[in-house]
């Protein structure tokens, strides 16, 4: 438990009394997170307290930026915290900050999210100008430009956190269970997103149960499409990087991992 009052579990560890400011606990797993990989990326899965890890400063001039896995991870916790327990501070959007990006940008994580436009990334973790690079296509949907555009948040800035987010009440996941269930095809592009989210459909439920179940199926499919990329790969068996999947509950504005 933390200073302030969060419970958070690391990806593939148990929540300790030294823990710092971290993600609520995740529901629990039903498949490992990645391959050995992602275990090796610094400090996660170890269990290890990170509450007094060092964070680097950008060229920007911005306020400190997280530059491990971890300390992306802690750094999104703590603003998922602020905007769910109403304390937003709106970082890093005053005129010195904008002048500085004017000259460059350092994102310190990555949001593989969806459209829906009740989950901006920016808002849900508390962020602001710099400090995350967003990518958004509805369910998550991997496509070539989706693809490049995770890659040149990786390759080209560096970043060492890339995070799929998936959402309770998916509107895109519950049209391709909908539309696998009555057999229907749905209009123009609607259906190329079903049919690229129709292979996570859990069908060990019904209802609304399949289309909640098949959204957390879905975020780690995506994860585990990102995680098993050769360049991606690379910078995650040397611990440089970090793939992973999480879920945003419109209830409670909650934030946790999948695993």
């Amino acid at each position: 438990m933390n200073a302030e009052g969060i419970p958070y579990r690391s990806v593939g560890s148990r929540p300790t009394p030294s823990d710092g400011a971290r993600f609520a606990p995740a529901p629990p797993a039903r498949r490992t997170l990645l391959r050995a990989g992602l275990t090796g990326a610094a400090a996660l899965g170890t269990g290890v307290a990170l509450a007094s890890a060092p964070a680097s400063a950008a060229a920007s001039g911005t306020r400190p930026r997280p530059s491990t896995p971890d300390q992306a991870l802690r750094a999104l916790a703590a603003g998922n915290l602020r905007w769910r327990t109403f304390r937003e501070r709106h970082p890093d959007e005053t005129p010195a900050v904008r002048q500085s990006l004017t000259s460059g940008q350092h994102p310190f994580a990555l949001i593989l999210g969806c459209v829906d436009s009740r989950v901006p990334p920016e808002l849900v973790f508390d962020q602001g100008l710099g400090d995350l690079l967003t990518v958004r296509s509805a369910g998550e949907v991997l496509d070539e430009a989706v693809l490049g555009s995770v890659a040149y948040g990786v390759l080209e800035l560096g970043i060492p956190l890339v995070m799929v987010l998936g959402h309770q009440s998916c509107g895109a996941v519950r049209a391709a269970v909908e539309a696998e269930t009555s057999g229907e095809r749905l209009p123009a592009h609607i259906q190329y997103l079903a049919d690229q989210i129709s292979p996570a459909i859990d069908h060990t439920t019904q209802g609304d149960a399949r289309v909640d179940a098949t959204i957390d199926a879905n975020v780690r499919a995506v994860r585990s499409r990102l995680a098993a990329e050769p360049d991606l790969a690379a910078k995650v068996s040397t611990g440089q990087l970090a793939v992973v999947g999480a879920r945003y509950e419109l209830t409670s504005q909650l934030v946790h991992l999948l695993t």
